[in-house]
């Protein structure tokens, strides 16, 4: 319980955890609105690491889909944190410095991680463009950017 007291497992815990549970959100959300389901959602997540097959696997790959989802939540919250403890001004403006980094993250992942795994190219439609460049910067820029200056020993 001691090490649950810690600035940096605290800040990164708690921006890991609320960046990927309101960005997992906001893509039910959204490509719901687009005919998808969360089930299909998190399995298209898997695809990066399955391909096109992960649809035809069932539960597993939408386990491993909300696995892979939250490593990336809390690895951008790793990030954010350790990057703070360099440059001060991402504790001192978060509000300015979460919604870039959010979009840097959208950034990452479209145009880095995607094109490098499974999936290939990323598709864009109106889901991906509320989701992404608009979601991101407010859902999970500023949830990280919060949660390192609240839990940072300045």
């Amino acid at each position: 319980m001691k090490a649950f007291s810690k600035g940096p497992f605290r800040a990164i815990f708690w921006g890991g955890l609320l960046a990927g549970m309101f960005d997992i959100t906001q893509a039910f959300v959204g490509f719901s609105l687009m005919g998808s389901t969360p089930f299909r959602i998190l399995q298209r997540i898997a695809s990066g690491i399955f391909g096109s097959h992960s649809r035809e696997m069932g539960w597993s790959p939408a386990a491993v889909g909300l696995l892979c989802h939250f490593t990336v939540a809390f690895g951008a919250a790793t990030v954010y944190y350790l990057a703070s403890r360099k440059l001060r001004l991402l504790i001192e403006r978060p509000i300015l410095c979460g919604l870039i980094y959010g979009e840097l993250v959208f950034l990452f992942m479209y145009f880095v991680v995607i094109p490098l795994s499974a999936i290939g190219h990323p598709q864009f439609n109106l889901a991906t463009y509320i989701t992404g460049p608009i979601g991101h910067p407010l859902l999970v820029g500023l949830p990280i950017a919060f949660c390192v200056r609240r839990f940072s020993a300045v």
